[in-house]
Formats: C-alpha cells, sequence, structure tokens
C-alpha cells in the first residue's frame, strides 16, 4: 500500500520506498530532536508531507536520507523558533488526574518524564543529561554523527552549513560532552587520569 497517491505513480511509489527506508531513522532523530514523542511524530509527518510535496526537486540519484534528514532538521528549527514564542501546553485532564494519585511530588516526576528525552536504550542516565543540555545547534551535529552514522558530508547537506562548521561543531559539541562525563567515565573505567 502506497503511503502517498497522485497522478504520477512511478514517482510516488519511488517516494513511498525511499521513504519508507529511512522513516525509522527519522523517527529516532525526530525524538533525539523533540525530545517528546507526540511532537517526534508531528514533525515526521509535517516532514513527509513537505518532502512528497516537493519530491519533483529531488535530484535521482544523490542521497535521499541527507535530502529528507535536512527537511527533517530544518522543520524541526522552524517547530522550536515557533514554538519557543508560545507559552508551555499543559494538559488540564491528565494533570488534575494525575494529581489526585500522586500527590505533592507530582510535579518533579512529571518534569523529568516529559520534558526530557528517554535515552535509556542507548546511554546511561548521566549521558542523557549531558547529551539534553547540550546546544541544539551542537547537540544535533552530534547526534546525526554519532548516533545516526551520518558522515560529514550527509551532515553538511542536512544543516544547510559547510563541511568545516559540521567538524567545528562536532568537535566543540564532543569535547561538551566529554567535560561533561569525565567523571562519570573515571568511576566506570571509561577514562584513567
Amino acid at each position: 500500500m502506497n503511503l502517498f497517491k497522485s497522478k504520477n505513480n512511478d514517482r510516488d511509489y519511488e517516494f513511498d520506498i525511499l521513504l519508507r527506508e529511512n522513516l525509522n531513522g527519522m523517527f529516532s532523530l525526530a525524538l533525539r530532536m523533540t525530545r517528546n514523542q507526540l511532537d517526534a511524530e508531528d514533525l515526521i509527518q509535517d516532514t513527509a508531507l513537505k518532502a512528497f510535496r516537493y519530491f519533483h526537486k529531488f535530484d535521482r540519484g544523490t542521497n535521499f536520507r541527507a535530502w529528507i534528514y535536512r527537511i527533517l532538521t530544518n522543520n524541526f528549527i522552524n517547530f522550536y523558533r515557533k514554538n519557543k514564542k508560545q507559552p508551555t501546553q499543559i494538559e488540564i485532564e491528565n494533570v488534575s488526574f494525575k494529581l489526585k494519585q500522586e500527590g505533592a511530588g507530582f510535579w518533579n516526576r512529571l518534569n523529568d518524564r516529559n520534558n526530557g528525552f528517554d535515552y535509556d536504550d542507548l546511554f546511561d542516565d548521566e549521558i542523557n543529561a549531558a547529551i539534553d543540555k547540550l546546544p541544539d545547534e551542537y547537540r544535533i551535529v552530534l547526534l546525526l554523527a554519532d548516533v545516526e552514522g551520518l558522515s560529514y558530508k550527509e551532515i553538511s547537506e542536512v544543516i544547510a552549513h559547510p563541511l568545516g562548521t559540521v567538524m567545528s561543531r562536532l568537535h566543540r559539541g564532543r569535547k561538551m560532552l566529554q567535560r561533561s562525563i569525565k567523571r562519570y567515565a573515571q568511576e566506570n573505567g571509561y577514562h584513567t587520569v
């Protein structure tokens, strides 16, 4: 079953195949960027629709993964800027229900549970916290390189910055992360001295 249908069935089928091949990686990246499952799902949907709309501009034989990750990253940046200007949204039904069950310590647990992406399957809590504290421009490049495995050239295409900027941000992001988790690394035998 094609996700997208229109008059140009061959091109639509090609888009459908390419999107399906990259959907898991896109969702993983979107979840790490937004740190919220619903926002990540919205980001994926917006990205897929925009990519489908402009698929006629995609050059066959070029790197679809880098092309669609760029759309995803740009959508995230635009979403982040837009939402930064809006007040924090709270679902009243969920809060009042949870408050009755959880009591006074609920707010701290709610804040921890809903505002940070859970990297438990990849990293320990201290590493997750250190990654979450990185500024977005470094965190995104670090995730694209070290978690998603994109090359410098692909990251350059995704974030629409020169190769030197990618290498610089990755180096600085890794250094910031290294400083943040130095004690953790020593305690767990990953780093000596």
